[in-house]
């Protein structure tokens, strides 16, 4: 079982991934809504993974991934994207993120992604 944060601005949508995360069998161990929560709550928790929103106000997602990244070079982060959000996938590899999931995306899709980046 490992500890993750979700972080995405729409409330919804960290229902819908804490749901899916744990019918995966992991725990959330917390939430945010914004770039600089997702940091603050990461150095609080150090959780075993973060699967990260790209557009969220205050900061975004890839800002987000560089600076936990900049922190803990270790950091395991899955980016949550929009269709048509290619390029802004592609740079938060390049900041850091491990994996992608196009939204809207399945439960197992979602799954397979966490356990493909934890076994790295």
């Amino acid at each position: 079982m490992a500890r993750i944060l979700v972080v995405d601005d729409a409330a919804f949508m960290r229902m819908m991934v804490k749901t899916m995360v744990e019918k995966g069998g992991h725990q959330v161990v917390a939430e945010a809504q914004n770039g600089e929560e997702a940091i603050s709550l990461y150095q609080q928790h150090k959780p075993d993974l973060v699967t990260m929103d790209i557009t969220m106000p205050e900061m975004d997602g890839i800002e987000a991934v560089k600076r936990i990244k900049g922190q803990d070079a270790q950091a395991k982060v899955i980016m949550c994207s929009a269709m048509g959000q290619q390029q802004m996938v592609i740079e938060a590899i390049q900041g850091g993120a491990s994996d992608f999931v196009v939204k809207p995306f399945q439960e197992t899709r979602l799954i397979e992604a966490i356990q493909k980046v934890l076994a790295k």
